[in-house]
């Protein structure tokens, strides 16, 4: 037998915003379909129409085409295993039920909500199995006439898987190797409801998953539970030698490691856990996304890679084709990963660094524009190149180089008091003449023109350049003194030296 494609989905319900941990989801899944040469299916599971959210889907695919998640097949990528939203899946759905049932795996069970409180009241711990299907009203217990005159009737019913009792579930799971779950402990789950004709997740899962051929199942560790009730729907199916190969990851932990990441976490400490901003439309609530707040994708994806797994390296710094080429569910963890959303700025910083000049100039001319500054942009390429080992975010660009396309107006007082000596106006004075008159106005032509000056004056190098930098900057901080003024020129350097002495004498 050959062996199979890889093939992997990614399924969400377009019920809110898409959660971090959906991302890794999909991330994981996504890197492992490509080292694998297989496809990755984008699959909408919307059979709970009472939690739509209208621009969920949209703001799904729009977050996996910024962080460059790329889909082969499915909702808006069209495909040969369709439709991919299972609302529109239903008679697919119907004919599966009707094959459970033909084959005594199921069965119909018509008790309302308050028959089935009662049950709980009268029962401690109830649930509806092997044990209590026979004092229920179902199928099983009812007459066939009688069952097929509440349907005719329109007597609103669910069908419920039948699981038989005692039996050890093997699931064998690529990350947590083998997990044996007894089936007594297992309740007949609702597979299907006649109120609104679809099926509930986990029917509508096993269906979708082995009509569109998938291989293996990467999912949240929050799955593991009902692993076993899908071995045994597959089994019932008679799907067995064909069921995906399953892998449940690890639950991305609170910072403190206590408890599963929430969007309240997110809040308290200031960091996103949504990948693009979400605006809430039921309750017009705005959070904020990785995007909006400034990181790039790439770190993102790097972030989010390492979160649960690791290449078995001391790499952390890894492009996508690198982590396509070293992803291996084997070494993922086993236990929850705790969100270090401060190695997520460390990656911000760390992919600023890789990029271009260039490219990150280009992100950094908007926010010049807010500000009301433009700047050629051979200029703010070259400001860029000599401040970005600075920052962790391209905003914060500003605060740290405004002063090469602003003249100070004012003089930090801390800097002025400890920087400005009482014959600092008239050395400015006298270094305004001297770089006046330095024709080759390079970082190096001016550095051994003022520093031969300095020398043969017997002045104070720490003096001199404190002030010179007060008077360019407005503050004690920035660069080398001769990159800043020679991004300046020569006549913008001698206009703020004239405009500190007058100021500051």
């Amino acid at each position: 037998m050959a062996e199979r494609k890889v093939r992997v989905r990614f399924a969400p319900s377009p019920t809110g915003a898409l959660h971090i941990g959906g991302v890794r989801t999909a991330l994981y899944n996504y890197l492992f379909a490509r080292q694998h040469g297989g496809d990755m299916i984008f699959r909408i599971e919307d059979t709970d129409s009472n939690r739509f959210v209208p621009r969920a889907e949209e703001y799904i695919l729009e977050s996996f085409k910024w962080l460059g998640v790329h889909f082969d097949e499915g909702v808006s990528f069209g495909g040969e295993h369709g439709p991919y939203r299972q609302s529109e899946r239903r008679e697919i759905y119907k004919k599966y039920v009707k094959l459970l049932l033909d084959n005594d795996k199921a069965y119909i069970a018509f008790d309302t909500p308050e028959e089935l409180d009662a049950k709980r009241a009268e029962i401690p711990n109830f649930q509806y199995d092997a044990s209590t299907r026979g004092m229920m009203r179902n199928s099983l217990t009812l007459p066939k006439e009688e069952v097929d005159a509440l349907i005719a009737a329109g007597k609103q019913y669910v069908v419920r898987f039948k699981i038989e009792p005692n039996e050890d579930v093997h699931v064998n799971d690529l990350i947590r190797g083998e997990v044996i779950i007894n089936s007594s402990i297992l309740d007949d789950k609702v597979l299907y409801k006649s109120a609104d004709e679809l099926p509930t997740y986990h029917l509508a899962n096993i269906v979708d998953d082995h009509l569109m051929e998938v291989s293996h199942v990467i999912r949240g560790e929050e799955w593991l539970p009902s692993a076993p009730l899908h071995v045994l729907l597959y089994r019932a199916f008679g799907w067995e030698d064909t069921m995906p190969a399953f892998a449940h990851l690890p639950l991305l932990l609170k910072p403190e490691g206590n408890g599963k990441l929430s969007k309240r976490d997110g809040d308290r400490l200031g960091f996103p856990v949504f990948p693009l901003e979400w605006h809430d439309p039921k309750t017009n609530e705005v959070s904020s996304g990785y995007r909006e707040s400034g990181y790039l994708p790439e770190a993102v994806i790097n972030f989010l890679a390492l979160l649960g797994w690791n290449p078995g390296n001391d790499q952390e710094v890894m492009s996508m084709d690198e982590l396509i080429r070293l992803f291996d569910l084997h070494r993922c963890s086993k236990s929850g990963a705790k969100f270090d959303y401060k190695k997520g700025i460390w990656f911000n910083h760390q992919y600023i660094q890789l990029k271009s000049n260039e490219e990150i100039a280009g992100l950094f001319l908007p926010i010049l524009k807010e500000h009301g500054v433009e700047a050629p942009l051979e200029t703010v390429v070259t400001v860029v190149g000599m401040m970005k080992d600075r920052v962790s975010f391209v905003r914060e660009l500003w605060d740290v180089c405004s002063f090469f396309f602003i003249a100070p107006v004012e003089y930090d007082e801390k800097t002025v008091k400890k920087r400005w000596k009482e014959d600092s106006a008239q050395h400015m004075t006298e270094l305004a003449e001297v770089i006046a008159g330095i024709e080759d106005f390079s970082i190096e032509g001016q550095e051994k023109v003022v520093m031969d000056w300095i020398a043969e004056k017997g002045y104070h190098t720490g003096n001199i350049m404190n002030a010179f930098r007060l008077a360019l900057v407005g503050e004690g901080k920035g660069p080398h003194m001769f990159d800043i003024s020679w991004v300046l020129g020569k006549e913008e350097t001698l206009a703020r030296i004239k405009r500190a002495v007058e100021v500051l004498k």
